[in-house]
Order: C-alpha cells, then sequence, then structure tokens
C-alpha cells in the first residue's frame, strides 16, 4: 500500500497509510485522537479495551508530557499504530551497528 508523508496534513484518499510527522506529544495525542474516532470508538470504550483508565487515555490524546511509556505504547498497539523513527542516512550505518550491540547486551549476552 503506497504511503503519503504529512506533517499532520492527511491526505483525504482511504487508499493511502497515513504518515505522520511527530514532533510533539500533542501532535501524537492527536493522531491516537483520530485514529480513536476512526475507529467510532468512544474514549471510556477504548480505554476499557485496551486495558488502561479513561484519565491515561484522556491524558495521551491531549498530549499530557508525562505518561507511562509502557501504557502509551499498549495504547498505539491496541489501535493498531505503529512509531517508527527515521534516522539520518549519514549516520544510519553506525547507528545500526551500535543499536546491534547494544540490544545484544540488553539481551543479557555479554
Amino acid at each position: 500500500m503506497p504511503s503519503q508523508s504529512t506533517s499532520l496534513n492527511p491526505q483525504e484518499r482511504e487508499d493511502f497509510a497515513v504518515n505522520v510527522k511527530i514532533d510533539s506529544s500533542a501532535t501524537l495525542g492527536l493522531l491516537v485522537r483520530a485514529s480513536r474516532k476512526a475507529m467510532n470508538l468512544r474514549q471510556d470504550d477504548a480505554a476499557g479495551s485496551i486495558g488502561v483508565s479513561e484519565n491515561f487515555l484522556g491524558k495521551v490524546e491531549r498530549g499530557g508530557e508525562r505518561v507511562q511509556w509502557g501504557k502509551l505504547f499498549r495504547v498505539l498497539r491496541e489501535l493498531g499504530l505503529e512509531l517508527y523513527v527515521e534516522v539520518p542516512e549519514h549516520y544510519a550505518g553506525p547507528t545500526r551497528h551500535h543499536l546491534q550491540r547494544l540490544m545484544y547486551k540488553a539481551d543479557g549476552v555479554n
């Protein structure tokens, strides 16, 4: 499926994925809210099915700067949202190398 990059200016064509540049917690919150509404879910119903409080989901949707990472990623996952970070090409190779080493160490292998 083709994708269209935007900066909170999603294409209206439904056959395109929407890529939104996340430059703040407010932008991420708007995307979470828009996705929930697109699924025709009320905030309380979505929170209940995700397993977070309605207060927490509201804080995320309002762009709260202090949220728990684990719960935030649960919200994203349950709404079918994926988060990617684009590493600039000029240091993508070294970043990949260091990330592989760090992940290897994190798995408890020295």
